[in-house]
């Protein structure tokens, strides 16, 4: 069995937290003072809330909670607790947040100023909660649990569900406003992807070349829920036989892969690279 596993510092679990408050309350000054002053939207769970809002003028801080809390319970055993709780944090402080903005007027009301500057801002915001082990949207933990039974990748089950978020603007909001809000949604997302570093894809593949590899493998198939693959090398310098660990994961379970790999051997090389695609019943079913 593998040793007991260090608990996160006190010093380091504070950081995160501050993190994931500063990334949170970037979102909410994104929403609040630059898109919802122009009736632009962002995609997923935050979309459908921005909707909501504008229909039935329901506070959209409780309505964001609303709509995430059963992703996040579902996804409890799927990504682990420390990743609902902090998502849990950053979902609260993004409500909270937003709702002491109302008062304050709006950036701009100028929808493509609006558009870029909103979704710049919207999208940092979101990579900091990313990067720092939690989310503000329920979306794509909705596919990965999704996906194991339906034929499709993460990214196009949360591309076909913003397709039909931005579809449901143009009827609410108008078209023109529905095409500002799939800009400021691209803007966003790209802000995302070089925020969070390294997470352009869905998923990502890793080498990890460790000696101890018999406690990492066991650690990445017990805590993240993982199949992992042994590959036979041999070192450069001594030609001596190393064991390579290979295992595929989400873009969501990264930063947990790198504290399990920090933990049990902190000088192990680790190769993570990008994957257009990972597809077979091993991969989906492993999410469970």
């Amino acid at each position: 069995m593998g040793k007991t596993h260090k608990p996160e510092s006190m010093t380091h679990l504070i950081y995160r937290y501050i993190m994931v408050f500063i990334g949170a309350a970037m979102a909410a000054l994104a929403i609040e003072l630059f898109l919802i002053p122009n009736l632009i939207i962002d995609g997923g769970i935050i979309g459908i809330s921005l909707i909501v809002n504008n229909l039935t003028n329901i506070n959209f801080g409780i309505l964001i909670i609303i709509f995430n809390i059963p992703f996040l319970f579902a996804g409890y055993k799927l990504i682990g607790k420390n990743f609902f709780i902090s998502s849990l944090f950053g979902i609260i402080a993004l409500a909270v947040v937003e709702s002491q903005l109302h008062h304050f007027t709006a950036f701009t009301t100028t929808p493509l100023l609006a558009t870029v500057f909103g979704g710049l801002i919207l999208g940092a915001g979101v990579g900091l909660v990313i990067r720092h082990g939690g989310a503000l949207d329920g979306t794509e933990i909705l596919g990965i649990l999704l996906t194991k039974k339906i034929p499709f990748s993460i990214g196009e089950f949360v591309m076909f569900f913003n397709v039909f978020v931005f579809t449901l603007a143009g009827f609410v909001l108008g078209w023109e406003q529905a095409m500002y809000s799939i800009i400021a949604y691209y803007v966003a997302s790209k802000t995302i992807d070089t925020v969070v570093q390294g997470f352009e894809g869905d998923t990502k593949a890793v080498l990890i070349v460790s000696d101890q590899y018999v406690e990492m493998s066991e650690a990445i198939i017990e805590r993240l829920g993982r199949t992992v693959t042994k590959l036979k090398g041999k070192g450069g310098f001594k030609d001596n036989e190393k064991e390579i660990i290979y295992v595929v994961v989400t873009r969501l379970e990264i930063s947990k892969l790198k504290s399990i790999i920090n933990e049990i051997d902190p000088i192990a090389f680790t190769t993570i690279m990008d994957t257009q695609e990972a597809q077979g019943s091993k991969f989906k079913s492993a999410i469970h």
